[in-house]
């Protein structure tokens, strides 16, 4: 089945009607029939056509629920058995992708009754003698079964709420999606596409969001003891908010209510306030089955990554429309100067920073008309790209232009939160323990580490949620920009306060060539995508979903209007993977020191995230036979000469220098591994030697590190590096690169405070200590690693 056979049946079959336009229910026996289709098998080919189905066949069943919502208690009953028999027979492998499935039919599905209820609790709770990922992800479903069977529809609620920004004074958290794609890989129509896609999963207002919010909680608590069309008809009608409001008050009452009691309480007085609802409104309350109320795709938007685009300024944007409430408003210590709205407004936080001693008292008028012609005065003024040019006019020279200070030096309570924030987020297996040494495994972090952190959980009321479309190099965009952030919130922090951010990827590559076999554009996506496949060998429920999905982008700009799906399916999946990843996989970020050959150029310090490339172009330019006459050097022969020094990592944490000099013709370095076998949280560093040259044919040589210095020892030659594949970050000329793992900013801060304090010793103290001490950059998924 291919897939677009899969969007025709479906835009023929599902319309977004409800069950009174004459949708019929789907018998049980097809719904198990869709779930055996669904689910990941050992068997299954990475990016093979068959496994790619699997995500479109996962969005199919979800609309089955969504169409009719007579189908979410026939699946939900069909999911239970399923993994209570994966359980018996110890078929771990379906347990994940089977658990995500049912609890995002949970949130959608109109009314499930008590026993229901009890049975997935009690699953989730088996699960906590299960090892990771198994016992985390039960460990989060059984905290929401718990609190959703006391106050039914209260997940449906809150998602809504907070994902659609609809105003209220009783659940203050909000949602933003930012979808960013690499311009080398969107072209225009195929972004065009996207664009329109997402455009028609936003096209409700926030009335009819409060519209579904009531009517979902009135079906949720009461079940079918009511005309669930006649109220939806009379809901209509009448002013929404204010019965909006009450319900979303006693919710979330009931929901302060029931934590560490047992009882219906809570639950009766929800049930009384639908009870009043109906009443009020004037509705029958005749049995008619329940009303479908589809949850509706939250608020995104889409973004083609160009150097012009600051994302973190168009997250305090949003932060700062979101925060105008009187309630919620952002007080002035908390503002950050570097994020206004005025592109003058932001220097960029990898600039350097000048200070000019001032020789003028601060007065306009005071100015002589010579004003102040230095280039380090315009450096330093708000634009910190902008060009000094000494040919200005008297008016703009007498303007007076100051930036606002900088907190070089953080107070307790940014201290305090910068802490909390690293021991929340970047805890666990990414090679540096807190307070400097490494730690003895190399196994990378993976999983939420939420139970695991000593100080409380800093509670954020806004959540941007980032997803990057594209190949590597979009990821080393991210880490970059990520690695710049992190250092201006150790100086002022701003949004680390007030934001909690989360980290998606989808890869996507260019679209294959005609004339390529399915093995060469499999190999391609490999080497453009590594992190993208890396995520998709450990967790399968990924590479179900979403590498299915980076597959099908590309094509979807080749495709007719007729052949494409009739209703929104990129906004579908992205929904479904913001919403159900909630398990981090932890990447390192390295830092790299390029040094040029040329003694006028400066040092250039930079991070990586996939991949580090070296060459030598004079080698590729003098790749002729040997059997040709001219002579030859012996760089042309058997490569440049370089001399390498490195740390090689071990198991047992003793880790040994050393180093050697030679011969060759480039250098790859990867941090992200081939297969989960070779996963260490470590860089791979592989020599090329000539082909002529090398033993036993092999070509390259291995070493595993975390700290790699190269430096050329031939004069005549020169180096050219590349980070995360990407051609705008290329430098050339280069003579030596030191490699080693990148520092969280605000550790570095504490401990250049601390070591003033005592006389330049090496041991960490206060809260450097306490701090983790690497930056690694989490990417959300279904399961994390699954070994």
């Amino acid at each position: 089945m291919t897939c677009q056979a899969l969007w025709d049946n479906t835009g023929c079959g599902f319309s977004m009607e409800s069950k009174a336009g004459g949708l019929p229910t789907v018998p049980e026996r097809e719904l198990y029939r869709s779930v055996q289709a669904m689910l990941p098998r050992e068997t299954d080919i990475h990016h093979s056509p068959d496994c790619l189905n699997k995500g479109m066949l996962r969005w199919t069943l979800h609309k089955k629920v969504r169409n009719n919502p007579a189908n979410g208690l026939s699946l939900l009953w069909v999911l239970i058995k399923e993994l209570e028999k994966a359980e018996r027979w110890a078929s771990h492998e379906y347990i994940i992708p089977l658990l995500h499935t049912l609890m995002y039919t949970i949130i959608q599905t109109a009314y499930i009754p008590d026993e229901l209820y009890k049975r997935v609790y009690n699953f989730c709770k088996r699960l906590l003698t299960y090892p990771q990922p198994y016992c985390t992800v039960g460990l989060s479903y059984a905290r929401r079964l718990k609190t959703e069977r006391v106050v039914p529809g209260l997940l449906y609620q809150r998602m809504v709420v907070a994902e659609q920004r609809l105003k209220n004074e009783h659940y203050p958290y909000q949602d933003r999606i930012f979808v960013l794609a690499d311009p080398k890989v969107f072209s225009d129509s195929l972004a065009q596409v996207v664009l329109a896609d997402i455009e028609a999963a936003s096209a409700s207002s926030p009335i009819d969001h409060m519209r579904r919010v009531v009517q979902h909680s009135i079906q949720a608590n009461l079940g079918e003891r009511y005309n669930g069309y006649k109220l939806a008809e009379t809901l209509k009608d009448i002013d929404i908010e204010p019965y909006f409001q009450d319900v979303m008050a006693t919710a979330e009452r009931c929901a302060e209510e029931s934590r560490g009691r047992v009882g219906n309480a809570p639950k009766s007085q929800l049930q009384k306030l639908c009870s009043n609802v109906i009443t009020s409104v004037n509705s029958e309350t005749a049995s008619a089955g329940p009303f479908d109320c589809p949850l509706p795709n939250p608020e995104m938007s889409f973004h083609l990554w160009t150097e012009e685009l600051d994302i973190w300024r168009e997250v305090a944007k949003w932060l700062r429309s979101s925060s105008s409430q009187e309630q919620f408003s952002l007080t002035p210590e908390h503002e950050d100067p570097e994020l206004g709205d005025l592109p003058s407004d932001l220097m960029p936080p990898d600039k350097a920073r000048f200070s000019v001693m001032s020789n003028d008292s601060g007065i306009e008028r005071d100015l002589s008309l010579a004003g102040d012609a230095s280039p380090l005065a315009s450096i330093d003024s708000g634009c910190g790209t902008a060009s000094w040019d000494p040919c200005k006019s008297e008016q703009d020279s007498v303007r007076l232009s100051r930036r606002g200070g900088m907190k070089v030096k953080p107070s307790v309570k940014d201290s305090v939160a910068l802490l909390q924030d690293t021991l929340e987020g970047h805890t666990g297996g990414l090679g540096y323990s807190r307070g400097g040494g490494r730690e003895a495994t190399l196994q990378r972090g993976a999983g939420s580490n939420a139970t695991q952190t000593p100080i409380s959980k800093q509670q954020r009321l806004f959540t941007a949620r980032i997803v990057v479309m594209g190949g590597d190099s979009i990821l080393g965009h991210l880490a970059k920009a990520y690695y710049c952030l992190r250092k201006r919130e150790a100086r002022r922090i701003f949004l680390t306060m007030k934001v909690n951010l989360q980290f998606y990827y989808i890869p996507v590559c260019t679209v294959p060539t005609a004339t390529s076999s399915d093995k060469e554009n499999h190999q391609s996506k490999q080497s453009l995508c590594t992190l993208g496949s890396f995520l998709s060998i450990v967790d399968p429920w990924y590479n179900c979903n979403i590498s299915s999905l980076g597959c099908m982008i590309p094509k979807m700009a080749q495709m007719t209007n007729s052949s494409r799906p009739k209703e929104p399916f990129v906004s579908d999946v992205i929904s479904y993977y913001v919403r159900m990843g909630q398990q981090p996989v932890y990447f390192n970020i390295y830092f790299v020191k390029i040094t040029f050959s040329s003694m006028t150029k400066e040092t250039v310090e930079d991070v990586f995230l996939t991949h580090l490339e070296v060459d030598v172009p004079e080698l590729r330019n003098s790749s002729a036979p040997m059997r040709e006459k001219q002579k030859k050097s012996v760089a042309d022969v058997c490569g440049a000469l370089v001399g390498i020094s490195y740390k090689k990592v071990t198991l047992s944490g003793r880790d040994t220098e050393r180093g050697l000099p030679m011969r060759t013709t480039g250098a790859n370095i990867s941090a992200i591994p081939l297969s989960a076998k070779e996963d260490l949280n470590c860089l791979t560093l592989l020599l090329k030697e000539w082909p002529g040259k090398a033993k036993n044919n092999s070509t390259d040589f291995k070493i595993r590190s975390n700290n790699i210095k190269l430096c050329l020892l031939d004069s005549r030659s020169s180096l050219r590096v590349t980070l995360d594949r990407d051609c705008r970050r290329t430098y050339n000329d280069v003579q030596s690169i030191e490699i080693v793992p990148c520092l969280e900013p605000g550790y570095c801060i504490q401990k250049n405070i601390m070591s003033k304090l005592n006389l330049g010793e090496d041991e960490d103290v206060g809260l450097s200590k306490y701090m983790t001490k690497g930056l690694p950059l989490p990417v959300n998924t279904f399961a994390g690693i699954i070994n």
